[in-house]
């Protein structure tokens, strides 16, 4: 349980009278007769600890001591603190900020919890807490895992580093073992170890998102000359097919064995004006105007579908 300021008064006192054990009974009581209430206005008059703001115990016992023979109730002031522009920013920006914009989070903290069944959203937040500390070390395994793979090839849906399967599943159960432990000692953690949770825990959500619309936009343009570096078709522009007669088919698309459909070069063409306009994709050739040669007098063959991959014979 964290210590309140009361308690931090009442041990100071304690630590005080101790280190005036030597004194006698009588003095002791006079020279501490109104400290707990002195040091209640010290600790309501500025930040820090007492021992941060009057120096250890000890210390204070040894300045009381020295104005025994003539004490008359007075108590050693605090040393005046440095001005600092930031606090002093920091003290005139909070309560600014307090007034006017924490009502407003509350307000929309509750109403957004009414519409999901909770009297507010952060109460179903703390529940999804769990969910997120395993989610958390799921990506920072596939972080480590893409800095120290030197395969070469995709490392998939799992931490795989050299393309290895168990190693993969072992680092995937400590990275969720160690965010979860983190997450459960997070209120324990110091200031600095806290900002740095939060911090990584930001920049996995970005690479989380970044990665996400990655897969996205290969799921919907699953290019073959996305597949690898050293993909012979990565430089294709436009596919022409041609019958047994040497004619050209238009609007011929192209599967593979298993019917799905293969998309190469980029779906534009350029007009008389030399303008590029989008052109049908999954559709060949883009530009039939630029068929690389054409039978004499020969008319394009009629429009079909090409179900063979573009593999060179």
């Amino acid at each position: 349980m964290k210590p309140t300021a009361d308690d931090e008064i009442t041990a100071y006192v304690f630590a005080v009278r101790a280190a005036l054990g030597d004194l006698p009974e009588a003095q002791r009581d006079e020279l501490l007769e109104d400290l707990h209430e002195h040091l209640t206005e010290v600790m309501a008059d500025g930040e820090g600890t007492l021992v941060d703001r009057l120096g250890s115990p000890e210390a204070y016992a040894a300045e009381l001591r020295g104005t025994a023979p003539s004490f008359v109730g007075g108590f050693p002031d605090p040393p005046p603190s440095r001005y600092n522009p930031l606090t002093d920013l920091r003290d005139q920006v909070m309560p600014q900020l307090r007034e006017q914009i924490m009502p407003k989070v509350q307000m929309a903290d509750a109403r957004v919890g009414k519409l999901i069944g909770y009297d507010n959203v952060s109460d179903f937040l703390k529940l999804l807490r769990p969910a997120w500390w395993i989610l958390r070390g799921y990506l920072a395994a596939m972080v480590v895992a893409a800095m120290l793979d030197e395969s070469g090839q995709p490392i998939g849906l799992l931490p795989r580093i050299g393309g290895n399967d168990f190693v993969a599943l072992v680092f995937l159960g400590a990275a969720v073992f160690g965010s979860v432990w983190l997450g459960r000692r997070y209120p324990r953690l110091p200031r600095v170890p806290r900002i740095a949770l939060y911090a990584g825990s930001a920049v996995l959500v970005l690479v989380a998102l970044a990665g996400f619309f990655e897969a996205d936009s290969s799921t919907r343009d699953s290019y073959y000359s996305d597949v690898n570096y050293e993909n012979p078709y990565s430089g294709v522009e436009d596919v022409f097919v041609y019958d047994e007669q040497g004619r050209l088919i238009t609007n011929a698309r192209l599967f593979d064995q298993n019917g799905e459909p293969i998309h190469l070069g980029n779906a534009y063409c350029s007009d008389d004006e030399g303008n590029y306009v989008e052109t049908d994709g999954g559709v060949y050739p883009y530009c039939p105007s630029r068929a690389p040669f054409r039978m004499p007098g020969s008319s394009p063959s009629p429009s079909r579908s090409a179900s063979q991959s573009p593999t060179p014979r």
